[in-house]
């Protein structure tokens, strides 16, 4: 059994309330070993890792992992938030009783680090001296070295970020326990995982992993599940699974800032660190502060202000490439520090491929291994067409290895928040962008956020899978008391931003090509956006917003057919009634929605009834 005195003496970490947690779970789990970490310790932990073969070498001060080959994503059916109070239960939340996922989760954690090392990770989730700061801190305890230098990416991590807290309790006890892999039953019956968020009392257990969300627990247990409960539960500020970028226009000098949500495969990522077009950069500078997370709050100057809890990116490898994300595959070369998991990897070469790096997999396949370790070049004809990464293939890297990242993005103050958008990926329906100036109806917009889960028929005939605010899989509390949040941190804003639905994804119904070129030229829509908050263009006005004119958007430099240009600036009304009813569906499934979203509902379904009736 661990000496956790001296190992928490050894490091300076003071704080009674960390020492005492930490003490209860090197008791509960049997660690052998208590190991407190610091950013510093990096190259260490990295050099370790290399020998002991968890980590390869992806050419120079970049390094290859590979997980579980059954451990390779978040598992949504076994991500659950227990609270004491039934009344958090939600559609979307998989609620369970706080004593019962307790009990459960200590009993499967007891003595599975006997022999082993406990890594004490204290970590921050907000930059230091934010209004926040105090829903920020947390301290992960897990057993697995790689989830260590992940963290060491994705978050701010030292024992000074817990030592001085205000409130010495204010931290999320996080406890991560991979356990044994090969033998957990992933996807049976007898699935042994849990991925447990208690949020009323600031605890998050995950057991049964070593992968992503499910084992980096500052990432997405607590800077998203938890603090959307935090946010709620204080009344303070919003946390969504929110872009955030900037927009500079160097002619003026003025600078914008827009959040928004996505569901996956509707390009949040490309859109957050995009660049302006050739066309554009003269004037226009854009700005990456981060792709997954935002936190929302009311300034006292009336104004919504917005920070990225997270000090990386853990990007999807997937089709990033120079033309869809040049931004990402640079943030990734040579000495960047970062860490791929589950791509193709050539241990002779260190070279890493995936789907989508470059048109053709590598032409000699002599040394390739696949993202289980298998030889490329020992597939049968058969196995020829499979994919060499998998599909969900990952790189972690920090936020300062971005080559646009903003010069402020660590500010304690955030940023001003002027535009708040949605995307879904859809082949009809929704135009390239419409504006919304009102905030009840701007919510609902957002409540009713949906995107095809594929472009196959059943998609552009039948209802979309509606994702609240792309929050669909992260949901801490009731969706009714989510809007009803939503409407009083909105309501609290004396400047409100606008809000949009944006959509590069319309094709053509004859031969499916996309009518939009989307990528860089994406700004052009959010150019029209903040033009049109600031009084610059009017816009057409149509039942569900309102929508730039031909003449109103800058095409300077891009060449789009008319036909194109008009089916994206325009509403399919029939479409767009059927569209209604099945969200009147949807948001029948959430009991006690505040008045206000069903008014905009109606006031929207009442507008396309008169615009049919012209």
């Amino acid at each position: 059994m661990a000496n956790v005195d001296a190992a928490l003496d050894a490091a300076g970490l003071t704080n009674p309330h960390v020492r005492d947690y930490v003490a209860y779970w090197a008791e509960v789990t049997g660690a052998e070993r208590i190991e407190v970490v610091d950013a510093s310790d990096d190259a260490r932990l990295i050099a370790e890792s290399v020998e002991a073969g968890d980590l390869l070498p992806a050419g120079e001060g970049r390094y290859y992992s590979r997980s579980y080959h059954k451990d390779t994503a978040r598992s949504e059916e076994r991500t659950i938030v227990a609270t004491n109070d039934e009344a958090h239960k939600g559609l979307y939340n998989n609620w369970r009783p706080a004593a019962e996922m307790k009990e459960l989760l200590t009993s499967k954690m007891r003595g599975q680090l006997v022999g082993k090392t406990m890594y004490v990770v204290p970590y921050l989730m907000a930059p230091q001296g934010s209004p926040l700061e105090r829903f920020a801190a947390g301290v992960e305890l897990t057993d697995t070295r790689t989830v260590v230098l992940h963290m060491i990416r994705m978050a701010r991590v030292g024992v000074s970020y817990i030592n001085d807290l205000a409130d010495p309790t204010s931290f999320v006890k996080a406890v991560h326990v991979a356990g044994d892999l090969p033998n957990l039953g992933q996807g049976t019956p007898d699935d042994q995982r849990y991925f447990v968020t208690v949020a009323d009392e600031r605890t998050i257990l995950h057991y049964g992993s070593s992968y992503g969300g499910n084992a980096l627990l500052g990432k997405i247990a607590h800077g998203l599940r938890q603090s959307s409960f935090d946010g709620f539960a204080s009344g303070e500020f919003l946390s969504e699974q929110f872009l955030l970028l900037g927009i500079t226009d160097k002619q003026t000098g003025e600078k914008y800032h827009v959040v928004g949500g996505f569901p996956s495969a509707s390009g949040k990522t490309n859109l957050a660190m995009t660049l302006a077009p050739d066309a554009l950069g003269d004037r226009y500078y854009v700005e990456f502060y981060g792709d997954d997370i935002a936190w929302i709050w009311p300034g006292e100057d009336g104004k919504l202000y917005a920070f990225n809890p997270e000090n990386g990116v853990f990007g999807v490898a997937k089709d990033t490439n120079e033309a869809t994300n040049p931004t990402a595959l640079h943030s990734i070369d040579e000495n960047s520090g970062a860490i791929f998991t589950n791509v193709a990897y050539n241990p002779t070469t260190q070279e890493v491929w995936w789907e989508g790096k470059t048109k053709n997999p590598p032409a000699d396949v002599t040394g390739w291994e696949d993202w289980k370790g298998d030889k490329i070049a020992d597939r049968s004809e058969d196995e020829k067409g499979l994919p060499w990464a998998h599909p969900n293939s990952r790189f972690t890297v920090a936020l300062s290895q971005v080559p646009n990242v903003a010069p402020d993005y660590d500010d304690a103050a955030g940023v001003p928040v002027d535009a708040i958008i949605f995307g879904g990926r859809t082949r009809d329906r929704e135009p390239l962008v419409r504006a919304i100036h009102d905030v009840a109806e701007g919510v609902y917009d957002g409540l009713t956020l949906g995107a095809e889960a594929t472009f196959a028929a059943d998609g552009l005939d039948g209802q979309l899978r509606y994702d609240p605010m792309s929050m669909r899989p992260f949901m801490s509390y009731a969706e009714a008391d989510y809007a009803a949040h939503w409407l009083k941190i909105l309501g609290q804003a004396t400047e409100k931003p606008i809000f949009a639905h944006v959509n590069w994804f319309q094709r053509d119904a004859e031969d499916g090509h996309f009518l939009w070129p989307g990528y860089r030229e994406n700004l052009r829509a959010l150019l029209w956006l903040v033009q049109l908050k600031k009084g610059e263009v009017k816009g057409q006005t149509t039942p569900v917003g309102i929508i730039p004119t031909r003449e109103e958007l800058n095409l300077e430099g891009l060449d789009i057919p008319e036909a194109d240009l008009e089916r994206i600036l325009s509403i399919d009304n029939t479409r767009w009634q059927q569209e209604i009813g099945f969200r009147e569906e949807h948001l029948q499934q959430f009991s006690g929605l505040p008045e206000e979203i069903w008014e905009a509902h109606r006031r929207v379904a009442a507008a396309l009834e008169a615009d049919a009736a012209q």
